[in-house]
């Protein structure tokens, strides 16, 4: 192999190998949002306050036992047996 070669080789290896910068583009800054529907808020709400409300409303429980310790709180067992018919029936209705 000649010396010539040699140095075309080098010429054109680098002709070839020299990169041309890239400038680098700025960067758009981007942020993450979220957007809440108002139905979404109005049943947030709602969740909110049956969270709130107890599940044994315990005036009713306190009139009860009243009642039933000084004597005075009576209830038929035929209004007993209609009343868990008629909630027996109305979760039937809602399956």
């Amino acid at each position: 192999m000649r010396i010539e070669d040699r140095m075309r080789i080098f010429q054109i290896y680098t002709q070839t190998a020299k990169v041309s910068r890239v400038e680098k583009k700025q960067e758009v800054a981007s942020t993450d949002k979220v957007e809440i529907s108002s139905e979404a808020r109005d049943f947030q709400a709602i969740l909110n306050a049956i969270k709130l409300t107890p599940d044994v409303r315990e005036e009713k429980v306190n009139e009860i036992k009243k009642k039933i310790d000084s004597g005075i709180y009576n209830i038929s067992g035929r209004d007993v047996v209609e009343k868990l018919i008629r909630e027996y029936k109305d979760s039937k209705k809602s399956e």
